[in-house]
């Protein structure tokens, strides 16, 4: 057999120690970089300049609510802005199909855009209580409760403590003012069955130390719109001395939101189609929780729009309006509550452009 040159031999060897000691950096050296656009391990990603950087949050409960929806292209474009905001829940104010026959097309159009399984939670309006526009024992069954541990005739009159575990608010829906069939409207007068049910779920909450608690109707009692106190005094006085945080209504159709009222001296009692400068417990946008009420009308979830009346005798209690004649906008209220704060937006649909906002802190 022939043998191999040094020069030879060396040629054949030397491509193969630099190939192991390559292979020998390499694994010192550690796994090489992942190619472009394939993650490997956890990196904390920097917040845009003048955002807060993500940090684990404090519990916190979000949900938007409206009324007076129908089904245009109004309610379309509301829902669409609701799905935007990706609540946890929806308070759905009344009024909802204005078409006897036509409330299971009125299901399909919210869960088509929300989700089968969203807890968009309904009150009655008066257009479906007594069956003429719609009914409300339908829409109970197409739109069913999705918020566990409801006490109460969930679509009438019921309460939610959320989340069912360590609530932060409890939601109290009633409807006072709504005539059902046979002209029979639910009596909320002064230590009526309904009266006491509704004081006691608000004493309960406090009792519970669930720190929000927000009320949710379809008729409200105070408006620059077109209604008078179709909620009735009494009843909302009951909810202004129970210190109910967040009132929240349909019905005008129109966004109107109260400075936060409250009774005392000066103020032994909040009277309609009238103006009490004792009765403003706070009137700016920052408030403190305790001191009074605000009443927020959100009847702006789809339908034709009413006029404000600036001049109405009751115009000084309200922070801010919006109507036909007047910065007129379809869209919806967007609420966090976490246990410290009380956050509200207005949030206009697509094509509007009005806004406003308030917050409530804790003492």
């Amino acid at each position: 057999m022939t043998g191999l040159s040094k020069q030879q031999t060396w040629s054949g060897v030397a491509p193969a120690v630099l190939s192991l000691a390559l292979l020998l950096t390499a694994c010192q050296s550690g796994p090489p970089a992942p190619p472009s656009g394939t993650p490997s391990s956890p990196v904390e990603i920097s917040s845009p300049a003048g955002t807060t950087p993500p940090t684990k949050s404090a519990p916190a409960v979000h949900f938007t609510a409206q009324g007076d929806i129908g089904l245009g292209t109004g309610a379309r474009k509301v829902l669409d802005t609701v799905n935007g905001l990706h609540p946890e829940l929806n308070l759905a104010l009344g009024d909802f199909s204005y078409e006897a026959g036509r409330e299971q097309e009125f299901c399909d159009m919210v869960t088509d855009n929300l989700g089968g399984d969203f807890p968009y939670q309904v009150v009655t309006g008066n257009h479906e209580s007594d069956g003429h526009d719609g009914d409300i024992a339908n829409i109970v069954k197409c739109l069913p409760n999705r918020l566990p541990g409801l006490q109460g005739e969930y679509g009438v009159q019921w309460y939610a403590d959320y989340p069912e575990r360590d609530p932060l608010v409890r939601f109290i829906m009633v409807s006072p003012g709504i005539e059902f069939p046979d002209g029979n409207t639910l009596d909320y007068s002064p230590d009526s069955e309904r009266w006491r049910w509704t004081a006691a779920a608000l004493d309960g909450a406090r009792t519970k130390k669930i720190p929000w608690t927000v009320v949710g109707m379809h008729t409200p009692c105070l408006s620059v719109g077109k209604y008078g106190c179709q909620a009735g005094r009494d009843f909302t006085n009951l909810l202004v001395d129970k210190k109910a945080d967040l009132v929240l209504t349909g019905h005008d159709h129109v966004y109107q939101r109260s400075h936060q009222l409250g009774r005392r001296q000066d103020c032994p009692v909040l009277v309609p189609d009238s103006f009490s400068g004792g009765c403003l417990a706070d009137a700016d946008n920052a408030m403190v929780q305790g001191a009074g009420t605000v009443f927020a009308t959100v009847g702006t979830g789809g339908v034709g729009l009413y006029d404000v009346n600036g001049e109405d005798p009751e115009s000084p209690y309200f922070a801010a309006w919006s109507g036909k004649n007047r910065d007129a906008a379809l869209g919806t209220i967007d609420v966090t509550a976490t246990r410290d704060r009380l956050s509200a937006r207005f949030v206009p649909a697509d094509g509007y452009t009005f806004t406003d906002s308030f917050e409530i802190g804790r003492k």
